[in-house]
């Protein structure tokens, strides 16, 4: 399925008045108060977000998973789905294949494909957190840093494969997050896991093309529940800083600790020149994998407002890889993923309002109060109208959710696909 151009300029029609009425309204108010409008629209057309291809079907839990029907099964359709969310909100003109579950069979194909959809390779994930089908070895203990040299080759070789696959596709980065560690006190010797990692990062560094980057994801806990080998931003950063200048961290959302200063992470990773990548999503408990901005909006503009200060003061650190990582376990996955996009396009706009000049100066008067005033008229600014003015000058919809259900997208699915299809990678 593909949406046409028409059909998206048809919905905008019915739009259009309400949504000039607002964005000239939001537009004068904010030239008034010394912002550069065309220049911030300007950015939010180029901020483009990975889709990661696991991402495109239902989620679940261990207790249970429920479809909703027309999933794509193949990676053509999942490539196919990336280009219908991206046609909607023209955000979303990247896709991130994780390995083995999205291996080509025809390269040229899927290149073809996605170029004809707007659509890049972004990073590509390796997969060494369970069993593959007629594998030697067994990651039931761990991967790259197991006790078993043989296991470790093991890993080492399928990161390698993924390079290789990703370099075919034209993609510049590999992504590595273990599900390594340890669910019992006692049952490794940590010092032993850690240097096994480092060692085999190391080896799968070597085999890195010299334009590409690894990201070294991290995470406290699961699905070991004891003690995770890279379990934090610390022991990212000191991974990366082993492996080379073309290895850096990578911060998830979700895989933080509760009430975890991540804006601060972010800062300092940036200021060192080595954050790499960024995984979105949303979370109140821990590792929740809900919808971007549905649960600490206010938190993800505070990190915004670290990534706009870095992106504008740290030429030392690279053009960050962006990528949703989030489970769509009650919600249709293409709405899911279409609201994430938004969060994320009005923190960053939001972001975008905050003259760095001026809070840097009331930083440095100590002016508390200024400082906190600055940031929340930032935030508290209804800036939708800047991305729906933004997306519908790239030929996307004013209000992607209402096209997409007006133009009944998941019933032409599952009339397309049928009702029975699940996605791969689930």
């Amino acid at each position: 399925m593909k949406i046409e151009q028409n059909h998206i300029q048809d919905t905008n029609n019915k739009n259009l008045k309400s949504h000039q009425e607002h964005f000239d309204f939001l537009s004068h108010n904010l030239s008034n108060k010394g912002a550069n409008v065309n220049a911030i629209i300007k950015k939010l057309q180029d901020f483009q977000v990975a889709i990661p291809s696991w991402a495109l079907g239902a989620g679940g839990t261990r207790f249970g998973r429920f479809s909703f029907y027309g999933e794509p099964s193949s990676l053509e359709q999942k490539i196919e789905d990336v280009g219908l969310i991206h046609s909607l909100t023209q955000t979303a003109g990247a896709v991130s294949l994780h390995i083995p579950w999205d291996i080509p069979q025809d390269y040229n194909a899927i290149k073809e494909l996605a170029s004809g959809l707007d659509i890049k390779f972004d990073a590509v994930n390796s997969n060494t957190f369970q069993d593959q089908k007629n594998a030697k070895e067994s990651y039931k203990y761990g991967s790259l840093s197991n006790t078993s040299e043989a296991v470790r080759q093991q890993a080492i070789q399928h990161n390698l494969d993924v390079i290789n696959i990703g370099n075919k596709l034209g993609s510049k980065s590999l992504t590595v997050w273990l599900a390594d560690g340890s669910c019992f006190p006692g049952q490794n010797n940590f010092q032993t896991a850690l240097q096994n990692t480092e060692n085999s990062l190391k080896d799968i560094y070597k085999g890195l093309p010299t334009d590409w980057s690894m990201l070294i994801e991290y995470k406290p806990y699961e699905p070991n529940f004891y003690s995770t080998v890279i379990q934090d931003w610390g022991t990212s950063f000191m991974l990366a800083n082993a492996c080379g200048d073309k290895a850096y961290s990578l911060v998830d959302l979700g895989h933080h600790l509760p009430n975890s200063n991540i804006e601060q992470i972010v800062s300092i990773l940036m200021l060192k020149g080595k954050l790499g990548g960024f995984h979105f999503n949303d979370s109140k408990y821990g590792d929740d994998d809900l919808t971007v901005g549905s649960i600490k909006p206010y938190a993800l503009f505070l990190i915004f407002n670290e990534l706009v200060y870095g992106m504008q003061n740290n030429p030392q650190n690279p053009d960050l890889a962006w990528m949703i990582d989030a489970s769509h376990n009650v919600k249709d996955p293409l709405e899911d993923l279409i609201q994430s996009l938004e969060a994320i396009q009005e923190a960053y706009a939001k972001a975008l309002l905050v003259d760095q000049d001026v809070l840097k100066a009331a930083q440095l008067n100590n002016d508390v109060v200024k400082c906190q005033e600055i940031l929340q008229d930032a935030y508290r600014t209804d800036v939708r109208p800047l991305l729906a003015e933004a997306r519908s000058k790239k030929g996307g919809a004013l209000n992607p959710i209402q096209a997409y259900r007006s133009l009944d997208v998941r019933n032409s699915l599952i009339k397309e696909r049928g009702k029975n299809t699940v996605a791969t990678g689930l």
